[in-house]
């Protein structure tokens, strides 16, 4: 951060002493404790690298008010630090964004309601509890929308992929669509989007538009191809110009002889 600062600002944060830094975080009486980082790549190959968390940011809008985050600790009370979950994927509205870092994750009784949706991804550490302890647990929480996508298939989730609606007090299957061996869809209501396997890749879907949301590649290729239509519209119009200019050199106009 003091790299971004001039060098006046530098030397002034420099100079401040340990008493007057502002509590860090994880050491403030409020908020839950930092968790070590996941001993496995499933975030980041099917939600990172894709960028599906900014995707999902510029889809939904509201940021004000929209909290979309992956692995921040969520649960009923911080008064109980124990019992909470750690989703891959959270989205929740008309909640407050801005204090998921002061708390250090999302304590429901403080947001003042429970996430709205939750997805969870596969791997060989914790595929079953996915679908059997954590689906309790987000039914227990009031999360509306619980989704488990499985990279592999169904090899560790009880599905390739699964999502479920809570209706009272339990979860209730949505519906999944298999349009053939490797693509199958469920629909969001909480999103508004579909939620998609394919070829073993996690997508979305907008039906409105009848769109996916960008991957992070698709997203630099659409700049690319802009760029390169640029460039070509730019160099067909400077040899329209030149074209112009060498016809006024041939052909002159004539004389006045008024």
């Amino acid at each position: 951060l003091l790299y971004l600062l001039a060098p006046s600002e530098r030397s002034a944060m420099a100079n401040i002493t340990t008493a007057q830094r502002p509590t860090p975080i994880t050491d403030h009486p409020s908020a839950y404790p930092e968790f070590p980082p996941r001993d496995d790549m499933q975030n980041v190959f099917y939600l990172h690298t894709p960028s599906y968390i900014p995707a999902l940011i510029n889809h939904l809008g509201h940021t004000e008010t929209t909290t979309v985050t992956s692995e921040a600790p969520v649960g009923p009370t911080l008064d109980d630090r124990s019992d909470i979950r750690i989703p891959d994927l959270m989205v929740s509205f008309d909640s407050r964004p801005d204090l998921i870092q002061y708390h250090g994750g999302y304590p429901i009784d403080l947001q003042g309601k429970p996430p709205d949706f939750v997805l969870e991804i596969a791997s060989h550490t914790t595929g079953r509890i996915d679908y059997t302890d954590k689906r309790l647990d987000y039914a227990r929480y009031g999360v509306t929308e619980y989704w488990r996508f499985d990279p592999t298939g169904g090899r560790y989730h009880d599905a390739a992929l699964a999502g479920d609606r809570l209706v009272g007090r339990a979860y209730r299957p949505i519906a999944i669509e298999w349009q053939d061996e490797t693509r199958c869809r469920g629909y969001s209501q909480a999103l508004g989007l579909h939620l998609c396997w394919e070829h073993a890749q996690l997508r979305f879907y907008d039906p409105e538009t009848g769109l996916y949301l960008r991957t992070h590649a698709e997203e630099i290729d659409r700049a690319d191809a802009e760029a390169a239509a640029r460039r070509q519209a730019e160099a067909r119009a400077a040899g329209l110009e030149a074209q112009l200019r060498t016809l006024q050199q041939r052909h002159p106009d004539p004389p006045n002889t008024n």
